[in-house]
Parts: structure tokens; sequence; C-alpha cells
């Protein structure tokens, strides 16, 4: 499901979930039936437990989620010709989900009923697999129960081709998608980082920075990537805003975010692999100009840029994980300044958290993570309402947050979490100015999934 608020305070900034904290729904990162069928392999054959990804899964991602056992290839070119002349799947890559939650926060919302039963929560339908020999894809369509419709969700379509150039290695692939960080292969970044469930009914803090969610879903990316001798990884997409449910061509209307011109988004990263040991380091960044509710005039500009870690410890059957990622954000809200929507034009965001977990076989995980965003002070930009507003100005929210999963089966997922915060939208006490503390929003969150 969707992971993030594409909100902002105001026109721009504004309301988005914090990374890798708190969502609006659950990841779309997960073993897919349809890879399963298409490989051969059980969902543990690419993942420590669902969806982190281990070397196998990181692999079979760089070459475009083709990899395939031989009664399961497309069919083959005739002796006399290099190629078939026309290339069709012997089974559809089709893949979907079913999710059913419950939802507590210490202390009920205003006017709302505590302990919300969603049933479904939501339901994912995917097409994930090879198209073709070097084609294939990562595309999910999700009915969101709150919203009461089907809608568009990660896309992820890739094409690839692996070479040897000095007896070493060299992945070069080609990846158009709808959701900056969503090409990665590591389980830090915002799209895929932890926590891997997360509840779509608890209050989320207010801000956020662009590359943690803000564009998911509402623009369309084309990039290219590279892996050389499976150590050194490179990406580079370029967006455009695409507002899907929206009239085209784009008019800017009710938009938070219009790009101006092309939004690039880069990747670096290195890692070392070992018989027991996989570590990944890397640092990531994107700019952004926009237009808010409108496609000319003042700009908004942003530019973020943080470094990221992950480390991969296989302990006889089990696995430890350490990661950890940090971004900082500077903006010039020229437009927002000038609309009345932020109070001044220069800003500063920077958002950081560190998980741990443990893989216990692959039916069990549990894991611990401690998250931290603060930045600029703007009344305007983070202006006082119930619950979701900031009394101070102040965007600063730091907590902690749990997971602990089982699999029964390796497509039933059983998982709870819990979230707690020390401070919230700037405060500890009364953060909202409507009388809400910061430790009425911990949250106690179960979930259910089937996968199929």
């Amino acid at each position: 499901m969707i992971k993030y608020l594409p909100l902002r305070t105001g026109s721009v900034v504004g309301i988005a979930a914090l990374s890798l904290i708190l969502a609006t729904s659950t990841r779309s990162a997960m073993a897919l039936p349809s890879y399963a069928r298409q490989t051969g392999l059980a969902c543990s054959g690419c993942h420590y437990t669902p969806p982190e990804l281990n070397p196998a899964g990181r692999l079979f991602k760089l070459l475009a989620y083709t990899q395939k056992l031989d009664n399961s290839t497309v069919p083959a070119a005739p002796p006399d010709k290099q190629r078939p002349a026309l290339q069709m799947l012997q089974t559809l890559p089709l893949g979907a989900w079913f999710e059913t939650s419950m939802t507590s926060t210490k202390k009920a919302q205003p006017g709302s009923q505590n302990a919300s039963f969603e049933f479904p929560q939501d339901i994912s339908l995917f097409l994930a697999g090879a198209w073709s020999d070097h084609l294939g894809s990562f595309l999910q369509v999700t009915y969101n129960a709150q919203d009461d419709h089907f809608g568009m969700d990660n896309t992820d379509i890739r094409y690839a081709r692996k070479f040897k150039v000095q007896d070493k290695d060299l992945i070069v692939g080609l990846s158009m998608n709808n959701n900056p960080t969503v090409e990665d292969v590591w389980m830090t970044l915002p799209n895929w980082g932890y926590p891997f469930v997360a509840p779509d009914s608890a209050p989320t803090p207010a801000a956020s920075a662009i590359v943690q969610g803000a564009l998911a879903q509402d623009v369309a990316g084309f990039g290219g990537y590279t892996m050389w001798d499976n150590h050194l990884y490179g990406n580079v997409t370029l967006y455009r805003s695409d507002h899907m449910g929206s009239p085209q061509p784009n008019a800017g209307t009710g938009a938070s975010y219009n790009i101006s011109g092309l939004a690039p988004y880069w990747r670096v990263a290195y890692q070392e692999s070992g018989r027991t040991n996989v570590f990944e380091a890397g640092m990531y960044g994107m700019h952004m100009s926009s237009f808010p509710g409108a496609v000319s005039g003042l700009t908004d500009d942003y530019t973020d840029i943080g470094p990221d870690f992950e480390y991969d410890r296989t302990i006889g059957r089990d696995v430890l994980s350490v990661r950890g990622m940090y971004v900082h954000e500077t903006s010039n809200l020229n437009a927002s300044a000038a609309a009345g929507t932020a109070g001044f034009v220069n800003h500063h965001l920077s958002s950081a958290n560190a998980n741990v977990e443990y893989h216990y076989g692959n039916r069990i995980s549990g894991a611990v993570g401690w998250f931290l965003t603060s930045g600029t002070a703007d009344a305007t930009l983070y202006a006082p309402a119930s619950v979701s507003g900031s009394a101070n100005g102040s965007p600063r929210s730091e907590g902690f947050s749990g997971n602990f999963s089982y699999w029964p089966l390796q497509n039933v997922d059983i998982s709870f979490q819990y979230n707690g915060y020390n401070r919230f939208n700037g405060g500890n006490t009364n953060y909202d100015g409507s009388g809400r503390n910061a430790a009425d929003n911990d949250t106690s969150y179960l979930l259910i999934r089937y996968i199929f």
C-alpha cells in the first residue's frame, strides 16, 4: 500500500509521514507468489524474512526480475534465428495480498473510537515478474478500504543486461518508476526501509523531506543504473509530475508539487560481501523545483542529501541486520512565502533513524528502531491544529519503535508493532496547542497478511 501521505502544512513543505517510522499504510515490498512460481524458489530464496532482501534477492531485482528456471522460460528461438518471432510467458506473473489490521493509540483521537479494526485494511494486486528475457516488473494496484477504491501503487518496470568486462560482472539497467527510492535494492531508503509494516489510521509527525515519500505515486521517472563486480552501484533517475486521477496535460491546480523541468534523483553505494557478512554504505539525494498549485510563477526549491548503511551477518540459520539512514534537506520556499503559507523563505530539515533486527530462521523476526526529525521552526508552516499541528511551530519529533513478525507459512505474516514518542511536532506536552501530549500518540498495531 502507498506508504506516505503526500501532504504538507499550507501548500508545500507540510504533512507527510516521518520517513521509515510511521506511514499511511503497510509496505509494498514483499515476497510475491509470481516471483516464486517464476524462479521455482521458496520466499526464503530471496528474503531473510520478507520483505528484507538477501544477496540473491538484490541480484534478482538488479536483473529486472527476470531470472527463471528452464521450465518457465519464454519460448526458445528457432535454430536459424537469434530471437523468436514472439515472446510469450507460459504463465502470467500475477499475485495478490489481503491485509487486515487493528490499530490503537494510547489516547483516542478527538471525536473518534479507538482500537480501529479494518477488514480489510487493503488488498493489492501485482503484475510482478519477467515479461521477456531482459524485461520485468514490480507493478502494484491497491484497494484502500478508507478511500474505498483501487489506485496505482508502487511501480518499477525495468530492463537489464549483464556483461563480462575484464572478467568482472557488469549489470546495466533502465528503470521506469513512480516513486523516488522504489528502485533501490537495500532496505535502508524511505520506500523499503524499516519498519516494514505501519498503520494507516494513527497520527504521524508533520515534517519529512521530499525524498521521504512526498512524491510517491505522484511522479513518473525514467533512469538508469549499474552494478560493477557486485560492489559498486550507481543510479540516476529523472522525474516529472504525473498526478494520477487528474486530467492531462497537467494544469497544476490543487497539487502541492508541480515539478519545474526535471527533478533528478541519484544514488551511489558500495557493497562488500563475504561468506557470512554483507555490508553496504552509500549516499543518495534529490533536487526539485516546484510550483505549488500552479505550473508557472515562483517556485519552491528543495535539495536532499544523506548517507545510509546496512550490515547483515549470518549466524548459522539466523541473520542479524543493522541499518541506518540520514537525510538533510535545504529548501527555499519563495512561492510559499509569497503566498503566506510559509513564514519566511529559507528552511532546513534533518531526519535520521537506526534499527537492529534479528531473523530467527525464516519464520520469526524482531526489530527495534530509533528515529529523529528536526529542523527550522516556522509557526506558519507548522501551525497549531488539534492532533496534527504544532503549538510552537517546530517540526521536531523523536521516539522508538519495536516490531515482531511471525510467518507460520511463507505466505502468511502476523506482525505486531509498537511506536512510542518522546516528542511529537515540537513538544512533549500539549504539543498541538489543544492539550494532546506526544505519548498520547503511542501506537499498538496488529497486522495479518495473506499472500497468494
